[in-house]
């Protein structure tokens, strides 16, 4: 089967809600949400296959195809899948079935058109994890801004124009470092073999000098590090979360910030080893410096959603300590990380869109006394909030142990201290439900609790964190062969690189035969 259906399905859903709004909001909702909910069906036979084949593919390639586009520049249309891909895409298109459901009721002005910008974002992030060849991976990378533009310029709050023009200028310049960084790969590669190529797999592997490596890397690097975001890129971040609509916030935490994480494990780990390894320790401390920061500012707020927003930064540095920790511990809980804070702070949000939608404020000094009103959704709320600090037996207890355990072989101070990070979080999620839910009602709230349709989103998002908490493996084994083949070859690739430049033809050659997640080319 075609992977071309993975991009064309989203988009012509997205496209038939936008039509059917301009006579029913109703049908727009129900197009969206069936569109979304067949993708994910689709993607979970996908999976199933995967489980089934008696002998996997070499290096745990599922499906790939490869088309001309523009020859003349060595430009095509290369899509391929592996288990870290397979693994993000049933992550966007999940959420993207729960994006649709939460906004059911809140959305009620340009209805299809506000559900052609979510089905964009699965395209487009979709395309991000599935493209091989990486002029269409920057492509892809910039249609994701536009969905998210539109969202919250048109649908958030009172300060959304200056949200979203932050968001766009800063996530715009960041995928222009890219680009520069694609293209002089490119040269370097091209001077190096007489090959003009923009597939990913000649390009990983190119001898280059050890100075033009790491200048290289540092280009992608920062890039994925701005939408991660790694401290100090990230200042967009809790801007755009506060003023997005909730749809907005879970498409921005659950996906958005996976694109940077997985832009790091597929192209900064295996296409620059060396300079990764040379840079590993600052990677780290900038990791460790996200945990703590992030939980130390989301501790200062008094704005419930900025507060999660913050968050999000100090659980993603594990993902980044995790990604240049480097073994295969580390690199197997930054994975399962990204899954479960996908689902946790999905969840998060929601909540607060929900209170907010309720309350008609997200001010911590306000709320208080909810549980007494709201008993399912303050349960609702426990449940992630001990998901959130890490909690035996969650999802993100078994990515943070991971990481952990693999970061403390490489460097056992930066490990420590990363570990203060959990102990904050313990603080932020204990004191948020304390002040939410638990105490005197001040503000003599009369409101409804969690309705049928909200609870199906949440108990969705309660099943997947515990599933993934108490049965990894599934997870653990559709990610180990693509991992286990990415760390194998970029060690053959730190070897090749070590000869002189100009002699990377039959070197280049031989390497890029194989696949830095495969042993075959897909």
């Amino acid at each position: 089967m075609s992977l071309a259906w993975i991009l064309l399905l989203p988009f012509a859903g997205g496209l038939a809600a936008w039509i059917a709004g301009r006579w029913s909001d109703l049908w727009a909702r129900w197009i969206a949400l069936g569109t979304a909910l067949l993708h994910l069906l689709l993607l979970l036979v996908t999976w199933g296959v995967f489980f089934t084949r008696v002998a996997p593919a070499p290096g745990g390639w599922l499906m790939a195809s490869k088309q001309p586009w523009i020859p003349q520049l060595g430009i095509s249309f290369h899509l391929a899948v592996d288990g870290i891909s397979l693994l993000m895409l049933l992550l966007a298109s999940f959420l993207t079935v729960l994006a649709v459901l939460t906004s059911w009721t809140s959305i009620t002005r340009s209805v299809g058109f506000y559900h052609f910008n979510l089905l964009l974002i699965l395209t487009a992030l979709s395309g991000v994890f599935i493209a091989f060849d990486l002029f269409l991976f920057f492509a892809f990378w910039e249609i994701s801004l536009l969905p998210l533009y539109f969202l919250i310029g048109i649908w958030g709050y009172e300060n959304r124009v200056y949200a979203t023009t932050k968001f766009f200028i800063i996530t715009q310049g960041s995928g222009l470092l890219m680009l520069v960084a694609i293209l002089g790969l490119v040269v370097v590669h091209w001077q190096s073999t007489g090959v003009l190529t923009f597939d990913y797999l000649d390009l990983v592997g190119t001898v280059m000098s050890d100075t033009k490596a790491f200048w290289l890397m540092l280009g992608f690097f920062i890039a994925f590090a701005v939408k991660l975001p790694v401290v100090p890129f990230h200042t967009w971040l809790p801007d755009a979360h506060t003023q997005a609509p909730t749809a907005g916030s879970v498409a921005l935490a659950g996906l958005v910030l996976k694109i940077g994480a997985y832009g790091m494990l597929r192209f900064v780990v295996p296409m620059f080893p060396q300079a990764v390894a040379d840079f590993t320790l600052t990677a780290m401390i900038l990791a460790v410096v996200g945990i703590l920061y992030g939980a130390l500012l989301a501790l200062g707020q008094t704005d419930l959603k900025r507060m999660v927003a913050y968050t999000s930064i100090s659980h993603m540095g594990f993902v980044l300590l995790g990604i240049f920790a480097g073994n295969e511990l580390a690199l197997q809980g930054a994975v399962i990380i990204m899954l479960s804070h996908g689902f946790s702070a999905a969840a998060l949000f929601i909540m607060v869109g929900d209170l907010q939608h309720r309350t008609h404020t997200r001010e911590l000094g306000r709320f208080g006394g909810l549980w007494a009103v709201m008993p399912r959704m303050g349960g609702v709320g426990l449940f992630f909030a001990m998901a959130s600090l890490g909690l035996p037996g969650l999802a993100s207890f078994v990515g943070e142990f991971l990481v952990l355990l693999g970061a403390f072989q490489v460097n056992m101070p930066l490990t420590v201290l990363a570990s203060v990070g959990l102990v904050a979080a313990t603080v932020y999620s204990l004191w948020m439900m304390q002040k939410v839910y638990y105490g005197a009602n001040t503000g003599d709230w009369q409101v409804d609790d969690t309705s049928g349709r909200e609870m199906t989103v949440m108990a969705s998002l309660i099943g997947a964190t515990l599933w993934l908490g108490l049965y990894p493996q599934p997870v653990l084994t559709t990610s180990g062969h693509a991992l286990a083949e990415m760390k194998k070859f970029a060690a053959e690739a730190r070897a090749t690189a070590a000869r002189p430049e100009g002699t990377g033809s039959a070197a280049s050659g031989a390497v890029a035969a194989t696949s830095p997640v495969g042993g075959e080319r897909p």
